[in-house]
């Protein structure tokens, strides 16, 4: 397992600083929201090409695959299909992606189809067997992100995301396990993350309270036993706040965590 951290997280002029920072602090990888990439791509590629940092993902994409209309969903897989041809050329394991957020846009077919969730999943499976195929030609993955019940109505546990893996069954369609989710939806984080094994390929790292790992009351080590259980050798990224000064805070988690790994 290894440690990634968000680049927004870490101080610096520019992105080789920022990379500087996190190898002093003992980070492996970064990870990149996704509507940043178009404009940092080339700096990103610069930089990388000089750090010892791997590049780990892109942070989801603008738009909405489970939107209203085809012109939205339409756009959403386009600019999914562009972070994706990014990321495989920096390496990275693929694109974290959240179908929607909110509550359901698409048309309620009642009577003729009354469960409006099963026609999105409909959708998306659909959708992302356009954007696997995508995906295996680029080299990267499409990364399903479950999120909590306040963020979203649909897949918010990570059994939700395998199911949806396993109906689309393309090897570039995969998931990922999000701690301060899982904290709120999941009723055992070590059975869920055991049960989703064979299709994760990613990890978020927050504490209880969206803070760094070591500031709320989440149990970081039987998850961990467990994702080292399954062999899970990929990274995880923090994604939360800071409470505190980033150039001492960063390091003291990065030590932290390293206990349970």
């Amino acid at each position: 397992m290894k440690l990634a951290v968000q680049d927004n997280m870490v101080p610096g002029r520019n992105l080789l600083e920022k990379l500087q920072k996190m190898e002093d602090y003992g980070f492996e990888g970064v990870e990149v929201w996704g509507r940043d990439m178009p404009r940092k791509f080339e700096e990103l590629k610069s930089a990388l090409s000089s750090s010892r940092i791997s590049f780990s993902t892109v942070c989801g994409f603008t738009g909405d695959l489970l939107g209203p209309d085809k012109k939205t969903r339409l756009a959403a897989i386009n600019t999914l299909k562009e972070m994706l041809s990014m990321c495989g050329e920096l390496g990275g394991v693929g694109v974290i992606t959240v179908p929607t957020f909110g509550p359901p846009k698409v048309p309620d077919l009642y009577p003729w189809l009354p469960d409006v969730e099963k026609i999105e999943k409909r959708i998306l499976v659909e959708e992302l067997k356009i954007l696997g195929r995508h995906a295996e030609n680029v080299g990267a993955n499409i990364i399903l992100e479950p999120l909590n019940r306040y963020e979203t109505h649909f897949m918010r546990r990570l059994e939700h995301a395998v199911e949806i893996c396993v109906e689309v069954g393309m090897d570039h369609v995969k998931m990922m396990a999000d701690f301060f989710h899982m904290n709120i939806e999941e009723a055992n984080i070590p059975s869920s993350l055991e049960a989703a094994a064979d299709f994760l390929v990613h990890v978020h790292l927050a504490d209880s309270n969206r803070v760094l790992p070591g500031y709320g009351h989440m149990d970081f080590k039987e998850p961990f036993e467990t994702l080292k259980r399954i062999g899970y050798k990929n990274f995880m990224a923090l994604e939360c706040r800071i409470p505190g000064n980033p150039e001492i805070e960063l390091p003291k988690c990065v030590r932290y965590l390293k206990r349970f790994m």
